[in-house]
């Protein structure tokens, strides 16, 4: 990518895009009354997808933007299983009877850290409470810090089928710099571990843009990720944000990255990852050939939600859990991120449902665009709207800011289609970000587009 372009994008400030409208614009008009309503009027021939947040952790990072907290002892983990399945049991309530299940994806925190006893009590009452499918793909995200032999095997005995694990960087420099000192052999034991208990899907997070970091450690933790042979591979831009995220103030911002060596970084793991047969799957994803994340990318059959990309068939997501996302044909909600409120309001069997918005026909068609976007890298405008009753004139606003992209060489303007141009991949999100009627560029609460 030319300098130039890298010097005047790379710095802004945009959304990752994994739903639409994103989540800062999530109001309280939108609440426990609404989820009710919007769980119960979901089609009962469809597949669902559940996310179960676990908010806690053995350790915090200092990089991290989830949602979580170091516990001190076991009580609170133990009181926030009892109301995460308070919380299961409200849902099937709501939702029309016998309605199945083709994805389960557990996320936090560290969702290892609730341990095998409790994990097993909670896959059962999803199993008596859901129409959980046969082939469904069930996930995990690990901390290979974390992970045990029983637990491991805890995961196998309950269908697991694919786990996500957080490697960020092999560096011992940058990982003293983030507070998360992880050996490579912590990590391919951890893989080891899984694989023995037959779990086959293996994915990896890595990061850049952390402190200290270069282009060539970032293609040197690649090259000894690849060594362990994983499935797939996340590679996500650190966002600082510790106006938002407190504990990222102790991070020594004078170490962090600029846009350039940010740049440099992620074309690096991209370049190694290519070399190594991988597809590179929209923004910030890569998979082997033979992974369904790639065939659901060459059959244009890929997703876009909040866990990133997914070949996830299901219709609508539910999230259960403190901070969980749903989103459901008629919009999205969010639970309370606030431990001791989500565990009150399952304790009285209401949902935790904090606030959400409801979808109207013009966030429809422009998250139809965005999601083209962001996971082809091209968007027909007419064809689009089409499909929503309207035409390419809906855009007619948005069409000198995309032929000013156009004249920077960022896309490619064929009549009313829009193609990225493959050196400027990156940059999807300020081209998607064109279509965005909410979007405060002056907020500062999003990643860098680089």
């Amino acid at each position: 990518m030319d300098d130039s372009l890298i010097d005047r994008f790379g710095d802004q400030r945009i959304p990752r895009y994994t739903s639409y409208p994103t989540a800062p614009h999530f109001g309280a008009a939108v609440g426990a009354r609404e989820g009710e309503a919007w769980l119960g009027a979901l089609d009962p021939t469809v597949a669902l997808s559940l996310y179960l947040h676990v908010p806690f952790c053995s350790s915090l990072c200092w990089y991290c933007g989830c949602h979580t907290k170091v516990p001190g002892h076991d009580g609170p983990v133990d009181r926030y299983v009892d109301a995460l399945e308070r919380e299961i049991r409200r849902v099937g309530e709501l939702l029309p009877a016998g309605i199945r299940v083709a994805h389960l994806h557990w996320g936090g925190g560290t969702p290892t850290i609730i341990g095998p006893a409790r994990f097993r009590r909670v896959m059962e009452l999803i199993r008596r409470r859901f129409a959980l499918e046969v082939e469904a793909e069930l996930a995990i995200e690990i901390d290979p810090r974390r992970l045990s032999a029983e637990i491991a095997a805890a995961l196998g005995a309950e269908g697991i089928t694919r786990a996500s694990l957080g490697v960020q960087s092999f560096d011992p420099v940058v990982q003293h710099a983030i507070h998360r000192l992880q050996s490579f052999a912590d990590t391919e034991r951890a893989v080891d571990l899984l694989r023995g208990a037959g779990i086959a899907g293996i994915n990896f997070d890595i990061l850049y843009g952390l402190p200290h970091q270069t282009a060539s450690s970032c293609r040197e933790t690649v090259e000894r990720a690849l060594a362990l042979a994983p499935d797939r591979l996340a590679v996500f831009g650190y966002a600082h944000v510790p106006a938002m995220k407190r504990h990222q103030q102790r991070i020594d911002a004078q170490a962090l990255p600029g846009a350039a060596e940010r740049y440099a970084a992620a074309a690096a793991i991209a370049d190694a990852l290519s070399q190594a047969g991988y597809v590179a799957i929209g923004l910030d994803h890569f998979a082997r050939p033979e992974d369904e994340l790639a065939r659901a990318l060459a059959a244009k059959r890929l997703k876009r939600n909040f866990q990133g990309y997914t070949a996830d068939p299901a219709a609508a997501l539910i999230g259960i859990g403190a901070s969980a996302i749903s989103a459901l044909p008629q919009g999205y909600l969010q639970n309370t991120p606030l431990i001791g409120a989500y565990g009150e309001a399952a304790a009285e069997g209401r949902l935790a449902t904090a606030r959400g918005v409801a979808l109207n026909g013009d966030d429809r068609l422009r998250r139809d665009v965005i999601d083209h976007l962001m996971c082809y890298l091209a968007a027909d405008l007419g064809a689009i709207a089409a499909r929503h009753g309207a035409d390419a004139r809906h855009f007619a606003r948005e069409r000198p800011a995309l032929e000013e992209l156009a004249r920077e060489s960022i896309v490619r303007l064929v009549g009313d289609r829009i193609e990225v141009v493959e050196s400027c991949r990156m940059l999807v999100r300020v081209v998607a970000a064109t279509f965005d009627a909410y979007l405060d560029r002056a907020a500062g609460r999003h990643a860098r587009a680089i």
